[in-house]
């Protein structure tokens, strides 16, 4: 049976350790800290899926006997759940076609107002210099994790590609606000000379 990708992804939160449970709310928040600096899901997606998942006998669910966490539903992965996520880790793998405001304006900024994408480009400077210390400070966090778990390896390489695509983004950033400068004070100039009133003749 076909299933969404939420679906995976809750398949693939509950098979990183023997014996893993957790609830709706607590597979939301780890997407949030392993991977949410490029992937989502919402509350929306993850609890009916859960459900659909349950109902296949994908995943099995709890409540804790005692403990503050009693009252919430827990997940494990089944057996069926564990052979599915292999299926689907050995398909070709699909990214969704990008929809980039970013660059689509930073395309058309010939039409833009002055300084609006040296505006645009020191955001996205601004915003990469965010996602690389999230980044960073998940590496420093990940050293925290015992080496031997077989899944640390693959956290790594995936946080590696990360930090290099980030790390790459603001050198670009860098070259582009020098350029974009360069620009403008080159197209200032006509602008100038055309505002400037010419000198009376001389009687």
């Amino acid at each position: 049976m076909q299933h969404s990708r939420t679906a995976y992804v809750i398949l693939g939160m509950l098979s990183l350790s023997p014996g893993l449970t957790a609830s709706g709310y607590e597979i939301h928040k780890a997407i949030e800290d392993n991977f949410g600096s490029f992937w989502g899901e919402s509350y929306g997606q993850i609890y009916p899926t859960l459900k659909r998942l349950l109902s296949e006998g994908l995943i099995e669910a709890k409540k804790p006997d005692s403990g503050p966490r009693r009252k919430r539903q827990e997940y494990s992965l089944t057996e069926s759940g564990r052979v599915c996520l292999r299926e689907w880790l050995a398909l070709p793998f699909q990214n969704d076609p990008p929809r980039n405001e970013f660059m689509l304006k930073l395309f058309f900024g010939g039409e833009a107002a002055p300084g609006v994408a040296l505006a645009h480009v020191r955001e996205l400077q601004r915003r990469n210099q965010h996602m690389m210390a999230t980044l960073e400070g998940i590496e420093q966090a990940s050293r925290r994790y015992p080496t031997e778990n077989p899944n640390k390896p693959y956290w790594m390489l995936t946080l590696s590609l990360g930090m290099a695509l980030t790390r790459a983004a603001l050198e670009w950033g860098e070259s582009t606000l020098a350029q974009l400068s360069a620009i403008e004070a080159a197209e200032a100039q006509p602008r100038q000379a055309a505002d400037t009133p010419p000198e009376a003749n001389p009687a």
